[in-house]
C-alpha cells in the first residue's frame, strides 16, 4: 500500500459498544512509512471494570486475560508517541473508535486532536461502494439473483434462504434458527425495557433519554433529583418503566442479568 504520509491503521478491543463509558481492553496499530517500512504495536489492557460475558465471548478476551495488563492511562503517552503526526485509517473508526480513543486519552490527561488529521475508514468506502441490501445478501448467501425484490412475499422467502443459509455458515442445522441468538449483537450496555428507555452498564441502569441520559445512573439520580423519577410516572413512559421506577422509589432495584 503506498502512502505519502506515515499512516497507523488502527482496531480497539472495548467492555462494549457504549462510547462514552466502555473502555478499552486492547489496542492493536500497524504504521505504515512512506519509505514502505513498517511498525506494530500491541496492548492488552486492564478496562478496571469487569468484561461482560457476552463481549468475551466475542472479543475471545477474559478478566483473567488482562488481571495484571496495564491500564491505559499507563500506557497513554507511548499510544500517542507510536501515533505521532500520522494520519489514521481503520474500520468503523469514525463512528466508535476514535471516538473511544479520544475519551480515554482525555480521562488519561492527554488530548488526542484526530479531527485534525487525515481520517480513512474502510467501512465507510465499503459502504459507499457495494450495496448492502437485501439483494447483496442474497446474492452473497444463496448465490442467486434476487427476481421478484421489493415484493412483500418474495422478500421474506429470500429471508428464509439467507436464514438457512447463514444457520449453515455460522450456527447449527440441528439447532436451527436459535443457533443464530448468539449473533443478536450483544453489547454490555443491554436495554432494561423495549422502548430501550434504560439500560445495563457495568452492574448498574442508566437512563438514556434526559438531562441524565447515560450519565447518571438510577441510585445516583434516586439519592440526588428524587423528583425527576417521580416526574417519568407522570409522562408517556411504558408500564414496564414506571413499575421499576415505583420500585426503585421504594427503596427497591432490579438486578442486572447475570451474562452481562
Amino acid at each position: 500500500m503506498k502512502v505519502t504520509r506515515p499512516l497507523v491503521i488502527f482496531d480497539l478491543e472495548t467492555t462494549g459498544t457504549w462510547i462514552e463509558k466502555d473502555k478499552i481492553v486492547e489496542i492493536g496499530m500497524v504504521k505504515t512509512l512512506p519509505e514502505g517500512s513498517r511498525e506494530s504495536y500491541v496492548k492488552r489492557v486492564n478496562p478496571g471494570m469487569p468484561i461482560p460475558s457476552n463481549v468475551s465471548r466475542i472479543i475471545d478476551i477474559t478478566d483473567d486475560d488482562v488481571k495484571d495488563a496495564p491500564r491505559f492511562k499507563e500506557i497513554a503517552k507511548e499510544v500517542l508517541d507510536f501515533i505521532g503526526d500520522s494520519d489514521i485509517g481503520g474500520f468503523n473508526i469514525l463512528r466508535f473508535d476514535l471516538p473511544v480513543l479520544e475519551r480515554e486519552m482525555l480521562e488519561a490527561g492527554f488530548s488526542f486532536h484526530w479531527r485534525e488529521r487525515n481520517i480513512y475508514d474502510a467501512q465507510k468506502v465499503y459502504h459507499i461502494h457495494e450495496k448492502r441490501d437485501l439483494t447483496a445478501a442474497y446474492q452473497l448467501y444463496c448465490d442467486k439473483e434476487l427476481d421478484n425484490a421489493h415484493s412483500a412475499l418474495g422478500d421474506a422467502e429470500a429471508t428464509i434462504e439467507i436464514f438457512d443459509a447463514q444457520i449453515k455458515k455460522y450456527g447449527s442445522p440441528e439447532h436451527g434458527i436459535e443457533s443464530l441468538k448468539d449473533f443478536d449483537y450483544e453489547r454490555s450496555s443491554a436495554y432494561f425495557d423495549k422502548e430501550r428507555k434504560f439500560c445495563w452498564w457495568n452492574g448498574e441502569l442508566y437512563p438514556t433519554f434526559g438531562k441524565y441520559g447515560k450519565k447518571k445512573n438510577i441510585k445516583h439520580i434516586l439519592k440526588n433529583d428524587r423528583p425527576y423519577l417521580e416526574w417519568i410516572l407522570t409522562r408517556d413512559f411504558s408500564e414496564e418503566v414506571k413499575a421499576m421506577i415505583e420500585m426503585v422509589l421504594s427503596g427497591e432495584f432490579p438486578e442486572a442479568p447475570v451474562d452481562l
